[in-house]
């Protein structure tokens, strides 16, 4: 049935953007197959026309939200006609400098897993029709960068066609200190990567609040609902800030820790200051901000939290929770 209708919806469209004058629905319905048998023998005459006046509508409304340009035209004796202009119909030259395909074959590169693969790899065939210098190799395999952004949660998908089509979603969660995952109903907003993890961010309507979700703490099937969205969407940049407060990007104060010697790097990397104390352990003094907890977890016994209270608190409970399992 899906290759059928594919079918009819090109041979409609050719022949919309074949013709030099608008064509009345009759001539549209002598001219493709598919219109002919839906109006064949066995019908009647009111019967075939419904039917090929609802097929018709749907198949018009089909092409113009693929991008179809299709023109109404009424002639002097007020019948009505349809074309799809060619100079309608058609972009412009796409020119590329090296700078900018190098650009589009780098974010390309990121993308190679998982099925965006297919999706990246035929945006860049595009691109080399339209005009990309054939200098240019975005898959150029000895290139001083080598991006990757790992998919690996099987909700990643689902929750990416839900942020796109607007439709919330049904899913378990297991949080860091919780021992059996609990059932969100939430509207996904967007998905953002941040230190080699994925996150979703949306309106948790159990809650009635926004909240940011670890792709990887997300067990079984993610479903989807058909209600609509109940708060607005925010921007795109405000949705980052969102996450990177929840995942522990901003800070707000400092924490000190104790450092196994020659482990950490990260952490290094991120302190403010770092002090010798001996014996293989280092004294570290970090920014302190939102998930510095679910972090420090991460680095398992190599990682002793010296202050504050709170913080300290915090991963003891993640590990007895993981200890727990």
């Amino acid at each position: 049935m899906a290759i059928a209708k594919a079918e009819r919806l090109m041979n409609l469209a050719l022949c919309l953007l074949g013709t030099r004058r608008p064509l009345s629905k009759r001539e549209l319905r002598d001219s493709i197959e598919a219109y002919v048998e839906a109006s064949g023998p066995g019908r009647g005459v009111a019967g075939s026309d419904d039917s090929f006046n609802r097929m018709f509508e749907r198949d018009k409304d089909d092409l113009r939200e693929l991008g179809l340009v299709i023109e109404t035209v009424e002639n002097l004796d007020g019948e009505v006609g349809y074309l799809a202009r060619r100079d309608s119909n058609s972009l412009p030259a796409i020119t590329l400098d090296a700078e900018e395909a190098a650009a589009l074959g780098l974010a390309a590169k990121v993308w190679q897993q998982a099925r965006l693969a297919g999706a990246a790899s035929g945006a860049l065939q595009k691109l080399r029709a339209a005009g990309l210098p054939e200098d240019v190799d975005p898959y150029e395999a000895h290139g001083a960068l080598e991006p990757r952004i790992p998919v690996h949660e099987a909700a990643f998908e689902p929750l990416m066609l839900a942020c796109r089509d607007r439709r919330p979603v049904l899913f378990d969660y297991r949080k860091a200190t919780a021992a059996r995952p609990e059932p969100r109903h939430v509207e996904p907003w967007a998905l953002e990567c941040w230190r080699g993890h994925w996150y979703l961010a949306g309106w948790d309507r159990d809650r009635g609040a926004e909240r940011v979700f670890r792709l990887s703490r997300i067990t079984g099937r993610v479903r989807s609902r058909s209600t609509r969205f109940t708060v607005p969407v925010p921007d795109v940049v405000t949705v980052r800030e969102t996450v990177a407060s929840w995942a522990g990007e901003i800070a707000d104060r400092s924490a000190l820790i104790r450092l196994r010697s020659g482990a950490g790097y990260p952490l290094r990397a991120k302190a403010t200051t770092i002090r010798e104390l001996g014996d293989g352990w280092d004294e570290l003094e970090i920014p302190y901000g939102h998930g510095l907890d679910a972090w420090l977890v991460e680095f398992g016994p190599d990682v002793v939290v010296l202050e504050p209270a709170e913080l300290r608190a915090d991963v003891v409970d993640r590990l007895r929770a993981v200890a727990k399992g």
